[in-house]
């Protein structure tokens, strides 16, 4: 028998297997079958570091046994105290009463009076976990038993009851979740919600990843007074230039609610496909080009706005525009020319029926990039098109057209005065197929093929100055542009619409579907710009005014005035303004004004919008108002608002009020919100006013959910 003091370093080898445990302390006892150790204890053992006040190792049994004040790491990611520690090191098994573990990534711990494993699975009784200080946990979840994996970090929780400040308040049979960030199947966190007139909420998300190329998230959702559905995304990496996702859904709507709310559909369904790809030519067709080939798609169709209404609890997050684009582009781009294929598709969701809606299926480009000749003193470029212009009912048209401006530039007076001459062509053809309408009540000849042609001119002279000083620098840029209307030349269509087309407020007008011809006026356009820029390089102002001055004797001589301003008054202080000025209405036809505040604890904001514009019978006004503010009164306590209003319809669009409380190891959010949101009715299109109650709360690092409550549910904001 042998006595180390003083930290004397002791090494055993078990000779029948490749494990190695090394003891320091200050007394280690041995013979040929036992070791003990005492006093300051330290063994190492594969990636374990194990401390104590005292060890004992049985050469026989390959136990090891640790007493009082144990400390165990693994590697660098578990930490773990008890009283009573026995490892088997051949057969991998280990116990530990009472046993405490951190997970240091995600600082979530655990504690229970047993706790055993083998390899790489635990098994816990009786125990708590919670991701707060272990000294006064803000929230706890009690289990009656517990598994935990240390290298998939997944783990699972049986009989599990949620406390808060020592109050249960909820209790699930199973829970599970993960201690990192990597993809696995299984279900997710659930929404919940109460609606006085949808009754009561449940969407369980269900997540599928069975490869790292794709997964799937299904959303089945019931609201137990309107009816039930599913929702489901598709997302997908199929190269290293490329992904893509697939969304679509559907709601069954219950017939009481239809008749209630007089719905336009029985039930609402769609899809939205997203799809990026950097080199498809080059992907998919194996060519080897020396250009960059791109494809992207961005497809939604839906049969009515509820659609997106019903995609999940939170209506106020959808984005319900009424007019909904889809687009599938596809380039080729080279040094010097562009080529380019297109789709688009307009879905107007206030109608019952797109087939009258104009689409773009396709629409051919090309583009011939700026070259310049003579030293730099020559440019030109050009632009061609084909368009076929197509909807199922009504008349149809293949259109195309080109863009050919050639440039004559120099410099003057010591580089300060850029004088330039453009003569642009400009063509278009358009020839026509189908039907009018029967309830078209225009002469079918209007529809006749034309051709148009245009050469005008263009002299630019402009100066670009800048100037230091101590404190900040100042940049201004004066630029006046002479168009001159030069040679048209029209036939059949264009020739017929001449006037009709041409008036302000046309664009409604059926005859006009196809034309998109703007007059060119013999006109003066002046730019004036300038820019402030503080010591450190910040923009601190920047201000334009543009101006038009017209020389057509049929036409005001003054367009309208526009001045734009942004200043940056300090650092915290921000303002924007941009106004048109009508000298012939004497009066603003168009504002935007915002403000804005925003410092360490405060961010606010007020913004308006202005604008009256003409129509084919008289004048269109548009009004609305924003306002936001958030305080943060510490680094806990958040509070915020929101209000949207329509002044000219006299209609509150949103409107927004709440608070988070955030610590380390959770948050937790109260707001109210009301919210104006479109429908379609058998009627026509209208609107639903819902307010509702949000109750946020999320446990870090597990996750959290949403529950609503709505108030009130109203046609017209009544």
């Amino acid at each position: 028998m042998r006595k180390l003091l003083l930290w004397i370093g002791f090494v055993f080898s078990w000779l029948h297997a490749a494990d190695t445990i090394e003891f320091y302390a200050t007394v280690v006892e041995s013979n040929t079958t036992h070791i003990h150790a005492s006093g300051n204890v330290l063994v190492l053992y594969e990636d374990y570091y194990l401390s104590a006040s005292e060890a004992r190792y049985d050469r026989n049994s390959t136990i090891l046994e640790l007493f009082g004040n144990i400390i165990a790491m693994e590697g660098s990611n578990y930490f773990s105290m008890g009283d009573y520690a026995r490892l088997n090191t051949q057969e991998k098994e280990r116990f530990f009463s009472p046993f405490f573990m951190l997970e240091k990534n995600s600082k979530v711990w655990l504690s229970s009076l047993v706790a055993s494993s083998q390899e790489d699975n635990f098994q816990i009784q009786e125990g708590m976990v919670s991701g707060c200080d272990p000294n006064d946990p803000l929230w706890q979840i009690y289990f009656s038993s517990m598994d935990f994996n240390s290298e998939t970090k997944w783990t699972n929780i049986y009989n599990a009851r949620l406390h808060l400040y020592d109050i249960p308040v909820f209790y699930f049979p199973y829970f599970g979740y993960s201690l990192d960030n990597k993809r696995r199947s299984g279900l997710m966190i659930p929404s919940f919600g109460i609606s006085s007139t949808e009754g009561f909420y449940y969407q369980q998300p269900v997540y599928i990843a069975v490869h790292n190329s794709w997964d799937v998230e299904l959303r089945p959702q019931i609201r137990t007074r309107r009816g039930a559905g599913m929702y489901g995304t598709l997302r997908f990496v199929d190269s290293n230039v490329s992904k893509g996702s697939l969304t679509s859904g559907y709601f069954d709507e219950t017939s009481s609610y239809i008749d209630k709310y007089n719905l336009a559909h029985e039930n609402h369904y769609g899809f939205d496909l997203k799809y990026e790809n950097y080199a498809v030519l080059q992907r998919w067709f194996g060519l080897e080009l020396s250009g960059q080939s791109g494809l992207y798609a961005d497809v939604s169709w839906m049969n009515d706005i509820d659609y997106i209404n019903l995609s999940n609890n939170d209506e106020t997050q959808n984005a319900t525009a009424n007019q909904i684009l889809s687009r599938i582009n596809f380039f080729y781009n080279e040094d010097k020319n562009y080529y380019g294929t297109s789709l688009r598709y307009y879905l107007d969701l206030n109608k019952k029926s797109n087939a009258d809606t104009l689409q773009t299926l396709p629409e051919l480009q090309y583009h011939r990039y700026l070259e310049s000749f003579f030293n730099d003193h020559l440019y030109y470029t050009a632009n061609a098109n084909v368009k076929n212009l197509y909807r199922p009912e009504g008349k149809r048209a293949l259109q195309g057209e080109i863009d050919l401006p050639v440039t004559l530039q120099s410099m003057f007076f010591d580089d300060y005065i850029n004088a330039s001459y453009t003569a642009q062509l400009y063509g278009q053809y358009s020839t026509f197929s189908g039907e009018a309408p029967p309830s078209n009540i225009i002469a079918k000849n209007i529809y006749n093929t034309g051709s148009f042609g245009r050469l005008y001119h263009r002299l630019n002279a402009g100066t670009y100055l800048t100037r230091g000083y101590d404190d900040f620098g100042h940049t201004i840029a004066l630029d006046a542009e002479y168009v001159i209307a030069g040679v048209d030349q029209r036939s059949g269509y264009y020739e017929d619409k001449k006037d009709v087309c041409a008036r302000p407020g046309s664009e409604d007008n059926i005859e006009c579907d196809f034309y998109n011809i703007e007059d060119v006026e013999e006109i003066m356009k002046v730019k004036f710009t300038q820019f402030l820029f503080d010591g450190s390089g910040s923009q601190r102002l920047y201000h334009r005014l543009t101006q038009n001055i017209s020389f057509d004797s049929a036409r005001d001589k003054l367009s309208e005035l526009e001045n734009e301003l942004e200043y940056q008054i300090n650092n915290a202080i921000s303002l924007y303004t941009d106004i048109f000025y009508n000298y012939q209405k004497k009066s603003i036809t168009k504002t935007i004004n915002a403000m804005r505040y925003d410092d360490e604890s405060i961010n606010t904001g007020i913004s308006h919008f202005y604008e009256n514009k003409e129509i084919e019978d008289g004048l269109e006004y548009a009004s609305y108002l924003t306002m936001d503010a958030s305080y943060r009164y510490d680094k806990h306590y958040r509070y915020f608002g929101k209000y949207a209003y329509d002044v000219e319809h006299d209609i509150k669009k949103f409107a927004e009020i709440g608070f988070v409380y955030s610590k380390r190891c959770w948050d937790f959010g109260l707001r109210y919100v009301e919210n104006n949101r479109p429908i379609l009715t058998k009627d026509d299109a209208n609107s639903v006013f819902d307010k509702y109650i949000y109750f946020t709360i999320m446990l870090k690092p597990i996750g959290g959910t949403d529950v609503n409550y709505k108030l009130s549910n109203l046609l017209d904001g009544s």
